[in-house]
């Protein structure tokens, strides 16, 4: 199989097999991240692609799911795209979900109809890196694209019949924007209908420019109690009927789950909880020990 280090992929999929379509990001210049960061974009040559599904075709031979690895495969154009995924179904027939990661931006080349056929090849589920649905964060933390945009593209997912997810990065607006940065992505997600919305607390990473701002006092960081605070107010704020999930803040019970609509009071008394009688410093602590999102 051919893998260009490092490999991330979404722990919450089935996690076998993988396929390396593209390495790295597009993108590249979001403040808060270093993943891919010293890799260039490149699509990884059809004839690789070909080999490692022959590959699978002799360990895997009726794998119904499959993860398509780097940041974001769905960048290519839907003419390099669907090549892609026909050649997927043709040495694994038995596929049902494709899944991949991919950026607000890379809907804006693909038409309804294009990602109707895509969806009928098998790409079912999209893990969007959204992060916020306010313009002043989203510019701040230079995510290349606006609120309007999130709507506008998901709306031909939701027309296409493919299934999403949105990210929600806790912190990443800082102390002086939080609650717009909360209150504005939780209004903007509800405008549309992700299968799941998933958050994670920001951690200042070695090498990004945003721990670089804080370190000159351009950047002020949540504390861990306002972490939650703000994750609080994300919560109160959301409306739409979803699953959701928190990953990379650490404490809190009956926090990730299906019927977030149902579940929703719940959620709060909790995160209330962990701010009135949580262990914030510990929390704090690990944290502070991660190396990478």
């Amino acid at each position: 199989m051919h893998f260009t280090e490092p490999v991330y992929r979404n722990p919450y999929w089935p996690t076998w097999p993988l396929l390396e379509v593209t390495q790295g990001c597009t993108h590249n210049k979001c403040k808060f991240c270093t993943m891919y960061k010293g890799v260039r974009f490149d699509l990884r040559p059809l004839e690789d692609i070909e080999a490692d599904l022959a590959e699978l075709r002799s360990t895997v031979p009726h794998a119904r799911t499959i993860q398509l690895l780097s940041a974001n495969p769905l960048a290519l154009p839907y003419s390099r795209f669907k090549p892609i995924l026909e050649k997927i179904n043709e040495y694994l027939p038995d596929i049902e979900f494709v899944y991949t990661q991919g950026r607000v931006t890379d809907l804006r080349n693909k038409t309804v109809e294009q990602l109707r056929e895509l969806r009928d090849l098998g790409l079912r589920e999209i893990s969007m890196g959204t992060e916020s649905g306010d313009d002043w964060t989203l510019d701040r933390v230079n995510k290349g694209y606006h609120a309007e945009d999130i709507i506008e593209q998901c709306a031909k997912l939701d027309e296409a019949g493919i299934r999403y997810w949105h990210s929600f990065l806790n912190g990443v607006a800082g102390r002086s924007h939080s609650r717009e940065h909360a209150v504005n992505s939780a209004k903007i997600f509800s405008q549309t209908n992700p299968m799941l919305v998933g958050t994670g607390g920001l951690t200042l990473f070695p090498g990004t420019p945003l721990l670089e701002e804080a370190q000159v006092g351009e950047f002020d960081p949540l504390s861990e109690k306002e972490m939650f605070e703000e994750l609080l107010l994300f919560v109160e704020n959301l409306t739409c009927d979803c699953s959701f999930i928190t990953h990379h803040t650490i404490g809190g019970e009956n926090l990730s789950g299906p019927n977030f609509l149902a579940r929703k009071d719940d959620i709060i008394a909790s995160l209330r909880d962990e701010i009135e009688h949580g262990d914030l410093d510990t929390m704090a602590r690990i944290r502070a020990m991660k190396r990478s999102l």
